[in-house]
């Protein structure tokens, strides 16, 4: 039996999994894809000061960093059950089964989908699946895009496949239905553009953005939208369909008002060689539900998450979680979170000599210093949301105990 195993190897479960191990645990940490770093691997962008982040170099870092306190990384390999036993977890793999003192889930976040007509076309992708193409496989998805969902995660990685040589045609809303529920509302989607305005070239873009309320910013759009890095961002169109016989060749739009109404008589097709689907992310808990985790559902989190608190413990003995499977929020805050976890691990295994509070306390004040610095918020209110949690966590904790 080992003290721990990581599943996901992102920022959150390397960060973890160091953590764990700069303090003498034996850990194990697993993941499905070919390469550790998760989500890291697809990041490429400039920060305010000028630095560039290529997450291909943090990843490797992280590895290089595990690799040599001893642990044990092992990809291509997927996780199909757990099982809690009096007083360890065993991890069912497509490999071995792997018994642990301790488990973590950093399962990380995945695509929502946005059923559109013609999306099962060759050529059709989620805005995840084309940033991967690009930036860790260094093939474009395509000469001239179109990206369907206006949201933080389209306009960053829009910015990201301009960089990789390709044209991005625009940015445009979903037709509005139930299907694509609030990403076809242009009110809903001004305010996920009100929070990236402070990344935008333009001065006045910036200054507008902390002043125009979203309402009133879904009314003055301009019909033929904005542009940001030369992308334009258009909240007054719509996709209809995905054309094309055999592949994509392009897209059927229309006008729509600001409360989301298609304008009869407006109706274009735009050329196009590939599509791109931001449906925007939702933790992946598949594997905490199968452990038995209570769940509580946070929209400002992306949706369902594992009942958890802030040393990253769930309702479960010897179960813990981080990084997007908790909420979905930024690579640092994830590999924040992981630090968190590792050093509670580590101390729960009476692994921490000395200022054992004292670290997990720091490493704490470090996640919300991080969360505070982004300059990305996916949802608005994400601290005061986890503080929320945080107490049904205290709460369902107590009522277990007087019962």
């Amino acid at each position: 039996m080992i003290d721990v195993v990581v599943v996901g190897a992102g920022p959150a479960g390397l960060s973890a999994a160091i953590g764990a191990a700069e303090h003498g645990l034996q850990v194990c940490v697993v993941d499905e894809f070919l390469k550790p770093g998760g989500r890291l691997l697809g990041q490429l962008h400039e920060e305010p000061d000028g630095k560039w982040v290529n997450g291909i170099e943090e990843a490797q870092k992280l590895y290089n960093q595990a690799i040599e306190l001893g642990v044990d990384i092992r990809c291509g390999i997927s996780v199909y059950d757990l099982r809690k036993l009096e007083s360890s977890w065993c991890v069912y793999t497509t490999d071995d089964m792997i018994e642990s003192k301790c488990l973590l889930l950093a399962t990380g976040a995945s695509e929502t989908p946005i059923p559109i007509p013609g999306w099962t076309l060759p050529g059709v992708m989620s805005i995840g699946a084309a940033q991967v193409m690009g930036n860790v496989h260094r093939v474009k998805p395509g000469e001239k895009g179109i990206i369907i969902g206006v949201n933080v995660l389209s306009v960053a990685i829009a910015r990201e496949l301009q960089l990789c040589g390709v044209h991005v045609e625009s940015i445009l809303l979903p037709q509005p239905g139930l299907l694509a529920g609030s990403a076809g509302n242009p009110e809903k989607m001004m305010e996920s553009l009100l929070r990236l305005s402070h990344l935008a070239p333009s001065p006045l873009i910036r200054m507008g953005g902390k002043w125009v309320s979203p309402k009133l910013g879904a009314r003055l759009f301009p019909k033929n939208g904005f542009k940001m890095w030369g992308i334009p961002i258009q909240l007054r169109k719509a996709a209809l369909e995905i054309l094309g016989d055999n592949q994509v060749e392009g897209v059927r739009m229309a006008e729509v008002s600001a409360s989301g109404e298609v304008l009869p008589g407006t109706e274009r097709t735009v050329s196009a060689d590939f599509v791109c689907i931001a449906g925007g992310l939702t933790p992946m808990s598949e594997l905490a539900s199968v452990a038995g985790c209570s769940f509580c559902y946070v929209p400002e989190l992306g949706g369902h998450v594992p009942l958890h608190n802030e040393f990253m413990q769930t309702n479960l003995s010897g179960l813990y979680v981080a990084g997007n499977i908790t909420g979905v929020e930024s690579a640092k805050v994830a590999r924040a979170q992981g630090t968190v976890a590792g050093l509670t691990i580590a101390g729960e295994l009476n692994a921490l000599a000395g200022r054992a509070d004292a670290k997990i306390k720091e490493a704490i004040a470090e996640v919300i210093e991080t969360r505070r610095k982004a300059l990305i918020q996916f949802q608005p209110g994400i601290q005061e949301a986890r503080t929320e949690l945080h107490h049904k966590f205290y709460e369902e904790r107590g009522k277990r105990i007087l019962v």
